[in-house]
């Protein structure tokens, strides 16, 4: 079986982050990482080539700028056996529409040399949370979806995930070839290993163009984007908070006036 992960390289959330003159955010700048949710869909992706125990291929992909094989390097180090790099200056401010077409053109590429079965992605990608993207590739392949993924059996060419909302547990099935998505709630991501971050040194990763791709660089960028940022502000500066002091047994009427004028209670 032939699998395709996508994956995307996101801003780290705990880093001081910031927005180009043109409301975008700056991903050069800031240090990067995996998203947390695509590391899910690797793991799946994984345990899925290990239970079929033939001799599945697991290919991360991915979407972004240099850094970007941050993100396939991790994967490979998770245990998947090749990356592709697609990074191309137009793709820069890129919405999820121009997304989804970059990543469908590319694993099409794929399909033309060694075939795909199941394309694995994550729920949301931390940056932007949209969830849209799976959906999107589904239509723009051809192939049925089945998304938000609780967890994942794979018999024969059937996909079953149990699937968990806020008041009931759905079970869907599809047919291979078709899209899955997973949630958080999938199984704990593995870490890299000392032997596996060696082994991904030696795996093959392919870094391709929109020309190789025969996307128009028209077709991507800010410019066409269906959904813009019309303006940001940074966060106002923490104030220091206000401290009660009990000495007269009236910290209790004072936290209670507090809370009553921020409409707390």
């Amino acid at each position: 079986m032939n699998i395709v992960v996508c994956v995307k390289y996101v801003p780290d959330a705990t880093a001081d982050r910031h927005f180009e003159a043109d409301n975008t955010v700056d991903r050069v700048g800031v240090d990067g990482l995996l998203s947390e949710l695509d590391e899910y869909a690797v793991e799946q992706a994984l345990q899925v080539k290990e239970k079929l125990g033939d001799d599945s291929t697991v290919t991360v992909l991915t979407v972004g700028p240099d850094d970007a094989a941050d993100a396939v390097r991790k994967a490979l180090q998770m245990g998947a056996d090749k990356g592709v790099h697609v990074s191309d200056e137009a793709i820069a401010g890129s919405d999820a529409l121009a997304t989804s077409l970059v990543l469908a053109e590319a694993i099409k590429k794929l399909e033309s040399t060694a075939g795909y079965d199941l394309v694995v992605c994550g729920m949301a990608s931390t940056d932007a949370g949209m969830s849209v993207v799976p959906a999107m590739l589904s239509e723009r392949l051809g192939v049925p979806q089945v998304t938000f993924g609780s967890e994942v059996t794979v018999e024969g060419s059937t996909v079953t995930i149990r699937r968990d909302g806020d008041t009931a547990t759905e079970t869907v099935e599809g047919t291979l070839p078709l899209v899955l998505s997973v949630t958080d709630q999938s199984g704990e991501a593995r870490y890299p290993s000392f032997k596996g971050i060696m082994a991904a040194k030696k795996k093959p990763v392919e870094t391709w163009s929109l020309s190789d791709l025969g996307v128009d660089a028209e077709a991507v960028g800010l410019s066409a984007a269906w959904t813009a940022v019309e303006g940001t502000e940074a966060r106002p500066p923490r104030t220091q908070g206000e401290v009660v002091t009990d000495e007269d047994g009236s910290g209790a009427t004072a936290l209670v006036d507090f809370l009553a004028s921020k409409k707390f209670i």
